[in-house]
């Protein structure tokens, strides 16, 4: 019989997928639920997968895997995309497209499905990395061919007797993991319109933070978080400390417009405690121990990585090489940085390394001061000659200031 894998989530369009599948395409459907420390219970979602009509329904915790193999090397790579998102949802979704075609392969199926809807990112991303790790499996996605809105869904579930955690009311979409949390839909969708306070579930509201700041010391090892205030913790531990720590003192909010994918753009919200103070340590550290050129380099490329990520081209040889640069660029990162929290503010206030290119003797102003600086007039004029050159051929056309007028 036909077999097909199904990203389950146990939202509403997951739930009504399971028989919309079965029915539209007379096969049997395979439930596959990823824990990537989105932090709630599994087995309820298992148990409704089977309730609902899944053949068989597994639950992975591959949260290892997602900070090791896609957190990590996104932080090494400052992947932000348009200088505000840390990539939560995108880094997760290359790694639900390699499961599911694991898990397809195993159950013999012919295709896999998802929920995505025909104007999101997701669709691409999952679409694209199916087609890179197997283009032999047919990809499926219910809520691009039905005509169904939400209250058309639910009555089709009603009708069904379908047990779904949804009702009309419910005006936002969410989506989380180990690296922050996005919010859609509803009021969201105004770009004027303030958020409501109600939608945050890992920050603080600034103005109910503490009224004094946190200090926090993170420690690196070649770009590698791997401290906390003196304290080692494996890199789950510590994302998720970190992110407690930072969303208690109201950090991580993220408020913006953005370019999707497939071409308009979206009013977005999210929330990413861990990920905003983990990027602004490492992308400080980096610069400090980095030369210049290598610097503004990895500047440059950190965009190209979080455009990459953001479109869904995990599985590409470009992806492979930037990683190769970068790690090699984590060879130098080595080193802590200290940060400010307070009322969703994230500050440096310190910063040291071993590898460090600061100089105090040559920085320094004051007494012990080994900068030589009778060299730079020398300096000066091999850097001027260029320009000085030029000016003698072309004169630089010099307009008279404005005189001012009496009044």
């Amino acid at each position: 019989m036909n077999r097909i894998v199904l990203a389950y989530s146990g939202g509403l369009d997951t739930s009504v997928a399971i028989p919309w599948l079965a029915e539209q395409f007379g096969a049997e459907v395979v439930a596959v639920t990823m824990d990537l420390g989105q932090g709630k219970e599994l087995d309820a979602v298992r148990e409704r997968a089977l309730a609902t009509g899944a053949v068989r329904a597994h639950v992975l915790d591959v949260r290892e895997e997602f900070a090791r193999d896609y957190l990590l090397p996104a932080l090494k790579a400052d992947a932000i995309y348009e200088d505000r998102y840390p990539l939560a949802t995108a880094l997760g979704r290359p790694l639900i497209a390699r499961k599911l075609v694991e898990i397809a392969e195993m159950e013999q199926a012919t295709a896999i499905a998802h929920g995505c809807t025909g104007k999101g990112n997701d669709q691409v991303r999952l679409d694209v990395s199916t087609r890179a790790l197997n283009p032999t499996l047919k990809v499926i996605a219910p809520a691009r061919i039905w005509t169904m809105n939400r209250p058309d869904e639910i009555e089709y579930a009603r009708k069904r007797g379908i047990p779904v955690p949804a009702t009309i009311d419910s005006p936002y979409s969410t989506d989380s993991n180990l690296w922050g949390r996005s919010i859609e839909c509803g009021v969201l969708e105004d770009p004027w319109s303030e958020p409501p306070e109600e939608i945050y579930a890992l920050t603080k509201s600034p103005a109910a933070c503490p009224d004094t700041p946190a200090y926090v010391e993170i420690d690196f090892a070649q770009g590698v978080p791997v401290r906390i205030n003196g304290v080692d913790m494996p890199l789950i531990e510590l994302i998720e400390a970190l992110g407690s720590i930072a969303g208690s003192h109201g950090v991580g909010r993220i408020d913006m417009v953005e370019n999707r994918l497939v071409g308009i753009k979206s009013r977005e919200i999210y929330e990413a405690p861990a990920a905003v103070v983990l990027h602004a340590a490492h992308r400080e550290l980096q610069k400090l121990v980095s030369p210049r050129d290598m610097d503004r380099l990895a500047r440059d490329l950190s965009v190209r990585y979080a455009d990459l990520v953001y479109n869904g081209l995990w599985f590409t040889p470009m992806r492979e090489a930037l990683d190769a640069f970068f790690a090699q660029v984590q060879t130098r990162v080595t080193g802590t940085i200290r940060l400010k929290l307070f009322k969703g503010d994230c500050h440096v206030v310190g910063r040291k390394s071993p590898m460090a290119l600061y100089e105090h003797a040559l920085a320094t102003y004051d007494a012990g001061d080994l900068f030589d600086h009778k060299a730079a007039e020398g300096f000066i004029s091999l850097f001027g000659l260029p320009v000085e050159l030029s000016a003698r051929r072309v004169p630089i056309a010099r307009t008279p200031a404005p005189v001012a007028q009496e009044g």
